[in-house]
């Protein structure tokens, strides 16, 4: 029986601490080569970005942008991974992108993606408000760059479908939603993927809040250089609002590094 709990920390980890599926080295068609190594598996990609990044941090400097973008990538590994058997592939820009397998301790790995989600969405109370796409599929989870550089990531096409799912414009104006191709829907009821949640009371008396999720009926939408996709959308009815702006946040954030000393202005080199 796995483990409910991976033992991995990261991508890095897992490869080092298994046996390749590949591990060649091929010719670059000049004479020289290059590696290929990794191994092959089943996984689900999580795809999460800021909603309206550039409108957002169009006003902030480079280093408030730096604050902005790093309490985001903080605040959602620790409420999405919580209790997760996900590994994070890596951060881009605005984007996060998070792998699932039951090579990593998952029973489901698509399952638990959605609910990793799900914990970004209802714990979004920072007003972060994530796009978020998911895809399940054959994946190889490899290293890649030269011996000048390398690091660990992953590659298939769910990697692409994860990051187009996350694009696509969603028909609700407010709350959260979590978009994936219908063909990795098996018509799960979503008060067992997402049960209720127990609200306790001070006084230790329990009340079961209502579900605030339901699916989306299936829809086609384009995909960038792909064919266009049959997708369900999970919608979220639960909507944070914030008097105190993640944009300001930053702003605040920086003014106290500069009065605590931590920033040097940077002088320019003539």
């Amino acid at each position: 029986m796995k483990n409910k709990y991976h033992n991995y920390k990261s991508i890095e980890d897992f490869l080092i601490s298994r046996p390749l599926n590949i591990d060649a080295d091929l010719d670059d068609g000049w004479g020289a080569s290059f590696p290929v190594k990794g191994i092959e598996l089943e996984a689900t990609i999580l795809f999460a970005d800021i909603a309206s990044f550039s409108r957002r941090t169009k006003e902030l400097s480079p280093i408030e942008t730096l604050i902005f973008v790093n309490n985001y990538f903080a605040w959602m590994s620790a409420e999405g991974l919580h209790k997760s058997c996900g590994l994070i592939d890596k951060y881009i820009g605005d984007e996060m992108m998070i792998v699932f397998s039951n090579e990593f301790g998952s029973e489901n790995h698509f399952e638990d993606a959605l609910r990793c989600a799900r914990g970004m969405i209802e714990r979004d109370v920072l007003g972060y408000g994530p796009h978020i796409g998911v895809a399940s599929g054959n994946v190889v989870v490899g290293y890649t760059g030269t011996t000048l550089r390398y690091n660990a990531s992953v590659f298939g096409l769910p990697v692409t479908m994860a990051a187009r799912c996350a694009s696509v414009k969603s028909e609700q104006m407010l709350g959260g939603t979590i978009v994936f191709p219908e063909s990795n829907w098996s018509n799960q009821d979503i008060d067992d993927l997402f049960p209720k949640r127990i609200y306790k009371f001070p006084d230790g008396r329990t009340q079961e809040r209502d579900q605030c999720w339901s699916v989306v009926p299936p829809r086609t939408v384009p995909m960038k250089n792909m064919e266009d996709t049959s997708i369900i959308e999970l919608k979220c009815g639960l909507v944070h609002f914030t008097q105190y702006s993640t944009e300001q946040r930053a702003k605040d954030n920086f003014m106290a590094l500069v009065e605590e000393g931590f920033y040097r202005k940077f002088q320019h080199q003539e």
